[in-house]
């Protein structure tokens, strides 16, 4: 497979800090390395939502990670909201009514629908905790499927499960993968975790990282390790 033209935008950092201060500091010391930014629940209650307009006013890319669910109407609401804010991505929860109220309220806006399937601190375990007979792999599918179906334009999920999801996607939606760790590093609450590299091999489109850069004692080199690895998986896929 060819190399994408945007390969540098295929990492996206997840900017989980506990302040707009904090973040804008290590944006600055990433520079032009990375111009694809995350902003999930964290930094969003903490005046992050500023940062995303600021940062889409300067021309860099925003995924806001909402994983919104609730009733339909009040997902509509709420996607139609951030819709005006223009960012990249924005994620909603995987159920059928909460997908298809924000694939409506989204109307003709550029900003991409992306379907969180399930999170990658469960495991099996957890989902027969929760009632479901169904394994990880099977609900990730299913949720997947129906998330495609209703007009989603992508899907969150593993890197464990990106291999069944390519093949379910097709060409033109996207499958963007949390968990992303390197070999020695720490899994820390994530349970289904793989290497850029694994990744990308599987099928995955985007890559969201987060600890392997906020926490390098060089962020600008450790985000530029991963974009090498990432482009150099797209080259062999």
């Amino acid at each position: 497979m060819a190399v994408p033209p945007d390969v540098r935008e295929r990492l996206i950092l997840a900017l989980d800090l506990p302040s707009v201060g904090q973040a804008e500091s290590l944006i600055a010391r990433l520079g032009d390395t990375v111009s694809f930014y995350k902003i999930g629940l964290q930094l969003q209650y903490a005046g992050g939502l500023g940062l995303a307009e600021r940062l889409l006013a300067e021309g860099r890319n925003v995924f806001l990670d909402c994983k919104f669910s609730d009733i339909p109407e009040t997902v509509a609401g709420a996607v139609a909201s951030v819709a005006r804010l223009a960012p990249q991505f924005l994620t909603v929860h995987a159920d059928r009514p909460t997908v298809a109220a924000a694939v409506r309220a989204r109307g003709a806006a550029a900003m991409k629908i992306l379907a969180v399937t399930v999170l990658t601190s469960l495991d099996d375990a957890d989902l027969a905790h929760l009632g479901s007979s169904l394994k990880v792999p099977e609900l990730v599918e299913r949720r997947a499927r129906d998330a495609f179906a209703l007009g989603a334009d992508g899907v969150v999920a593993s890197p464990r499960e990106a291999a069944a999801l390519r093949a379910i996607a097709g060409p033109g939606r996207l499958i963007v993968t949390p968990g992303i760790r390197s070999t020695a590093a720490a899994r820390h609450d994530q349970k289904r975790v793989a290497t850029a590299a694994e990744a990308i091999a599987a099928g995955a489109d985007y890559l969201v990282v987060g600890r392997e850069i906020t926490q390098a004692a060089d962020p600008a080199t450790a985000a530029a390790n991963l974009q090498a690895e990432i482009r150099e998986a797209f080259a062999r896929r």
